[in-house]
């Protein structure tokens, strides 16, 4: 009996445990390729599971923030999906390379045209976004999702400090720290710093190997030299031995 309400209550708290994190990870949400740095260019997500057993996603609907707009914004083709990019002109102009842009991208949409993202699936809508802002560290974008039965959920809440996950949240996209050159130029430096310092630990390297080669023959001629000096030594011993011997013998029997 104990053992069976044992069980009975962990299936209970199992349950409660999957229906709280639901929301958790069933929600549209966007992710950096990489990194999305500050001032610079990144390749983001949206990652749009289907949360129906009964409907497909046929369409979605993401809504760049009026508070900081970008004005390059390039979408990947996807298989199945046709896209459709909304620009809007600007209250106040910004200046990208140098020039003034009077419009920025407000939306952007796919529209399924085959089954969409079926039930038990999820699809990613890529898309290349810059130039990211500098006074921000992160960017809200609002999402709709509409079903084949013609069901819409918006994605739009704002997540507030101190509070708990809004059941229908905005994708969140972080930004990091800004780099030295917004399009890859610091990268490239620091590759070049790379490579020469590895063209010296190779020139060190080879340097360090001539100098062994020069004074491990060095120390062959001299263990060389040695050894002959030490039999000629010897050599010259036994002779004088020998001389000594016979001139020995050659006074006892005169």
């Amino acid at each position: 009996m104990k053992a069976s309400r044992v069980a009975a209550t962990g299936v209970v708290a199992a349950s409660a445990v999957l229906v709280l994190s639901g929301p958790a990870f069933a929600h549209v949400s966007v992710q950096p390729e990489g990194t999305a740095a500050k001032g610079g260019y990144a390749t983001v997500n949206f990652k749009v599971p289907n949360e129906r057993d009964n409907a497909s996603t046929t369409k979605l609907e993401i809504n760049f923030p009026a508070d900081h707009p970008l004005a390059s914004v390039m979408p990947q083709p996807v298989d199945g999906w046709n896209v459709k990019v909304t620009k809007s002109k600007l209250e106040k102009p910004l200046e990208l390379h140098g020039e003034k842009i009077n419009e920025a991208i407000t939306k952007v949409t796919w529209t399924a045209d085959g089954k969409g993202i079926q039930p038990g699936y999820f699809q990613k809508f890529p898309l290349s976004i810059g130039a990211l802002p500098e006074d921000a560290d992160e960017l809200v974008f609002k999402a709709i999702q509409t079903y084949s039965n013609k069901e819409v959920v918006r994605w739009i809440e704002t997540q507030e400090k101190g509070e708990e996950e809004p059941e229908t949240p905005a994708p969140v996209l972080a930004l990091s720290a800004a780099t030295d050159d917004h399009h890859g130029a610091a990268a490239s430096d620091d590759a070049d710093a790379d490579a020469d310092a590895d063209a010296d630990e190779s020139e060190d390297a080879k340097a360090a190997a001539s100098t062994s080669t020069t004074e491990a023959a060095s120390t062959d001629s001299s263990d060389t030299t040695a050894r002959v000096l030490g039999v000629v030594g010897i050599v010259v011993g036994v002779a004088g031995v020998a001389f000594g011997v016979l001139a020995g013998r050659r006074r006892t029997t005169a």
